[in-house]
């Protein structure tokens, strides 16, 4: 089967809701059909069986003919076995209609976040990533899914109109006439019921993000006594989104009685115009009793059609919100130049600073201000636009997977995945770091449990380890949140030396552990690491008389290097290392 391609953000065409509902619509053309068809048999067996009820009451019943009597109720329960059949079936593409457009979105959504990567946070809230992943998803799914019964409920009501003409032009007339007014009346609920949900789903991913954002700084929040200030906002936030529920929910309130009444008046006219027709003779009883039938039959349909007009919109809300996120660019496009072949380690300088690290060194940088780090950590790693190196080559000129299997940035905003403890510290396994290529000295059998130990044991982890009930095959809860947060800390400087990459940067990789076992991470990365190039932004004295060689920056600039013990006769280092008060 050809494989239907995907949407192109980038083109205009694929920007709007309304063209990313038909591109997931073509994408499940086969359910969809399916799901149409069945529909279309379930609800036209259906408008049948009043007609054969009708026909068995004149023909049967009133004529005392038992065989047309057998005849038509032989009929009537053929057309429920053919209506039941159809609706399981139906039901069965509606599913897979329903599933296939929500997993196909969520791999767009999946794509898209890989694709933005380290700019995600700064370009999208996180509430916004969490609702559109789960909420909107669902609501494009509930949108196309609904398509079967939507089609299914307007050829009922066609069958069923032609029925009535055949039968009574007026009452067939009254049929063709209420129907498209009671669809009009509809539709000016459907106009403020969209520009509602389209508030209430912003600030649904407002309140979503700040929650977010609660949880994942609670123990900073206990930490300055900053739980009530976060509440007190929550809590306003939480009453905004209730008052946008409750606009929301009286339009829907209005077309849920919409749905009810405007169906009902039409089905009263019908019957009492029947009744009419019966007591003058233009009609026999069993007519009557199909026309009852038909009008309470045109219930449903129509309910299912309104139904479907509010799945719609509440799909085209969500598709919104989603084209808009897969519109969304990276901060700089990737190269189209081809790298140059590898020729081995080499220097990553950065121009705008001043600082180069030296390849096969352990080298440290003590930044006076911690923004300072951030920034050149983000230009090395190329995780902003910069003029950074890597030997001859500039780094803009590298495709991003070149880049990110030869330099890893792991820093303490780096998070632990749910999974066994194992194989989240393995991470990439032998595919990650500098992919196999001019490896030079390095973890020997990266990826093995062997290796897997020695990184346990230089990162100081091995105390974390024994205290697990199964060791490294215990798991890991959401976050890491079973771990503290100094062995959280650990656990990622393990997974950052199981990638081996040819260039290793650590952002403050001690910060959360005491001087004692900060020691014996300085010495066990040092060793395990010789031969390679580790760049640490530090400012501990321990890390830094580790280091082979220190650097010194100050505004974001590089304005002294050397050893620690020859830097501390600097007074501006001195007193950023040893925390000292300058006059």
């Amino acid at each position: 089967m050809r494989r239907f391609p995907d949407p192109d953000p980038g083109n205009p065409d694929h920007r709007s809701p309304t063209s990313y509902l038909l591109w997931l619509a073509a994408y499940q053309r086969n359910a969809l059909f399916a799901g149409a068809l069945y529909g279309i048999v379930h609800v036209v067996a259906q408008a049948l069986v009043p007609a054969a009820v009708g026909k068995a009451i004149d023909t049967g019943i009133i004529a005392r003919d038992q065989r047309a009597l057998l005849l038509w109720g032989g009929a009537v329960v053929v057309l429920g076995v053919v209506q039941a059949t159809a609706g399981i079936l139906r039901d069965r593409a509606a599913l897979t209609t329903r599933l296939g457009a929500s997993y196909r979105t969520a791999q767009h959504i999946a794509r898209q976040a890989a694709r933005l990567g380290a700019a995600l946070p700064k370009r999208v809230a996180k509430g916004e990533i969490v609702n559109a992943g789960v909420v909107d998803i669902g609501r494009l799914g509930d949108a196309l899914a609904e398509t079967a019964r939507g089609s299914g409920a307007i050829v009922a009501i066609a069958v069923v109109a032609a029925i009535l003409l055949h039968t009574s032009w007026q009452l067939g007339l009254v049929v063709l006439l209420g129907v498209p007014l009671m669809v009009g009346v509809v539709s000016l609920l459907l106009r403020p019921l969209h520009r509602r949900q389209q508030r209430l789903r912003e600030q649904q991913a407002e309140l979503t993000g700040r929650a977010v954002d609660i949880v994942s700084g609670l123990r900073v929040l206990r930490g300055i006594g900053g739980e009530e200030v976060f509440a007190d906002r929550y809590r306003a936030d939480s009453q905004r989104v209730r008052a946008a529920g409750v606009a929301v929910a009286r339009v829907e309130a209005l077309l849920d009685g919409a749905k009810v009444l405007l169906p009902g008046l039409l089905t009263t006219v019908v019957v009492w115009l029947g009744a009419h027709y019966v007591a003058t003779g233009r009609m026999g009883a069993g007519q009557l009793v199909a026309f009852y039938g038909y009008a309470v039959f045109l219930v449903d349909p129509l309910r299912r059609l309104t139904n479907a007009a509010g799945r719609l919109t509440q799909g085209h809300v969500a598709a919104r919100r989603i084209t808009a996120f897969l519109a969304l660019r990276p901060e700089f496009a990737p190269s189209a130049v081809a790298p140059a072949p590898y020729q081995g380690p080499a220097p990553l300088t950065d121009p705008a600073s001043g600082l180069t690290v030296a390849p096969g060194r352990f080298t440290a940088v003590a930044c006076a201000s911690p923004a300072d780090a951030a920034t050149l950590a983000a230009r090395l790693g190329r995780y902003t636009d910069s003029a950074v190196t890597l030997g001859d080559t500039p780094l803009a000129d590298l495709p991003p997977d070149e880049i990110r299997r030869r330099i890893l940035v792991a820093d303490n905003d780096d998070r632990l995945f749910a999974g066994p403890l194992r194989e989240e510290l393995r991470g990439r396994g032998s595919d990650a770091g500098s992919g196999g290529r001019g490896r030079g000295v390095g973890l020997v059998g990266r990826g093995s449990d062997a290796a897997l130990e020695r990184a346990v044991d230089a990162a100081c982890a091995r105390d974390i380890v024994e205290a697990l009930p199964d060791g490294l095959d215990d798991l890991v809860e959401e976050s890491g949140r079973n771990f503290s947060g100094g062995q959280q800390q650990r656990l990622r400087l393990v997974r950052a030396l199981m990638a081996d990459p040819e260039v290793l940067i650590l952002i403050e990789p001690t910060s959360a552990v005491d001087a004692h076992t900060e020691a014996r991470i300085a010495h066990g990365v040092g060793e395990l690491r010789a031969g390679r190039t580790t760049l640490v932004f530090t400012t501990s004295p321990v890390v830094l008389d580790r280091a082979d060689h220190v650097v010194y920056v100050q505004g974001a600039k590089a304005v002294a290097h050397g050893s620690h013990g020859d830097l501390l006769t600097d007074v501006r280092y001195r007193s950023v290392v040893a925390r000292e008060e300058t006059e």
